[in-house]
């Protein structure tokens, strides 16, 4: 047996299927995002500057200089790693200050930390749901790949309700009876199609069947709310929701993943969950940095703002010059091109001749046949900066004669694009 030959296989088919990902060996420029290199010939290769249009780093905190001096601060006072895990000698003062800066930014009893916003799903649902007898997992049927492991892992019972439906979720709620353990997990911004939960509704169904509600905020936190809490916080109900998840890598510009939640939930997870307890701490430096753009974010209206103007004048702007761009009320901004590799023919075209990086979005990720590319502006994208991005576009779109109306263009969540909501995530479930 040659076991080689298995994985030239597995490559060769994602090749032929246009779905093979090449990563872009690209250097920010903190000071300049964003502004970066690419290296498009190696390492050593002569580097040329292209401009980022698809981070997630929405807010640009990643170069915010308070940002970057906790990071200092902390690396040159608690050095460079975290020790351990928390139960061995990971706990530093740091994290400890993140987890309470968290608790008070979503209004509850604690937090907890985690490595990654994946991790924190995977951790968070399964658990959870473990520990609850005989729970009935009700999940979004567009939820995250880290939402749907989670509930994998939970080995519990699972029920997917169609995207965003509320009459659907109250109908499995309504089956599955008052007294029955339930756990409704879901987002409040999703991020390929930019749409966003009627979150009021769900936690008004939650009450009324006695379920509990987990929320991934993880597109949302420091980008909406008074405070940055997201969108539970802007719709009001952020105490009505039983969990709340985040991230620390995309609206405060770092790393790692957290819940808030009461302090016996918290508790309960920190103390049964395996993906938590063997994994080693966010060191004292991303933690520092972490803490300090939640700080920031609390009171400061002006990044928000800004991002919240940008994306709609690259959304006015690409609609007004026909792209296909996907109707939303967010700050992510998809443009459809519904063919893989024309997809990556967009994406190489902008990248080589107009020096614009936007990664190609394809499945699993989205369904096959709703291939896009997502361009994400932040507050330091320029209005010429828009300009020339529509100009980039419009020029791929004629080379590679792509369709300018968007008349047809309709949503995943509005569109079976041959495939029911459920099956769907069925397939990218199994995909993944």
């Amino acid at each position: 047996m040659t076991y080689s030959a298995f994985f030239d296989k597995a490559i060769a088919g994602l090749k032929s299927e246009q779905r093979y990902r090449i990563f872009a060996n690209l250097e920010r420029d903190a000071l300049r995002f964003p502004m970066a290199l690419w290296r498009p010939d190696g390492p050593d290769s002569t580097p040329r500057e292209v401009s980022i249009w698809c981070s997630n780093d929405y807010l640009t905190m990643g170069g915010h200089d308070l940002v970057i001096d906790a990071v200092v601060h902390a690396a040159r006072r608690h050095g460079a790693g975290a020790g351990g895990t928390r139960n061995i000698s990971g706990t530093h003062h740091p994290i400890v200050e993140l987890e309470a800066e968290l608790a008070d930014l979503h209004g509850k009893q604690a937090a907890l930390a985690f490595t990654s916003g994946w991790i924190s799903n995977l951790a968070g649902i399964s658990t959870i749901a473990q520990i609850l007898p005989d729970c009935l997992i009700i999940s979004d049927a567009l939820n995250h790949n880290s939402m749907i492991e989670g509930v994998r892992r939970s080995g519990c019972e699972k029920v997917l309700f169609r995207h965003n439906d509320m009459a659907h979720l109250e109908e499995i709620l309504q089956q599955a009876g008052q007294e029955r353990a339930k756990l409704v997990v879901f987002e409040s911004l999703y991020s390929m199609d930019g749409d966003i939960a009627p979150v009021k509704k769900i936690a008004a169904l939650a009450k009324k069947y006695n379920a509990l509600t987990y929320v991934d905020e993880v597109h949302a936190v420091g980008m909406y709310g008074p405070r940055g809490g997201g969108i539970c916080e802007r719709e009001g109900v952020m105490d009505q929701i039983d969990v709340i998840e985040g991230t620390l890598a995309k609206g405060f510009g770092t790393l790692g993943g957290y819940i808030a939640a009461d302090a016996n939930i918290i508790d309960a997870v920190r103390s049964f969950a395996p993906s938590f307890i063997f994994t080693t701490t966010l060191p004292p430096t991303v933690a520092a940095g972490a803490c300090a753009a939640v700080r920031h974010l609390k009171t400061s209206q002006s990044e928000r703002a800004r991002h919240q103007r940008q994306a709609a004048l690259t959304k006015h702007a690409l609609t007004a010059a026909g792209l296909p761009v996907l109707d939303n009320e967010s700050h992510i901004v998809p443009v459809m091109v519904n063919d893989a590799e024309l997809c990556k023919q967009a994406s190489d075209l902008l990248l080589e001749r107009h020096s614009i990086y936007i990664q190609p979005i394809n499945y699993p990720t989205v369904a096959k046949g709703a291939e896009r590319l997502r361009i994400t502006p932040t507050p330091r994208h320029t209005d010429e900066q828009i300009a020339g991005l529509v100009e980039a576009l419009v020029d791929v779109w004629k080379t590679l004669k792509l369709p300018f109306h968007s008349a047809d263009i309709v949503p995943l969540r509005k569109s079976g694009l041959a495939i029911d909501h459920c099956a769907y995530a069925d397939m990218k479930r199994a995909a993944e």
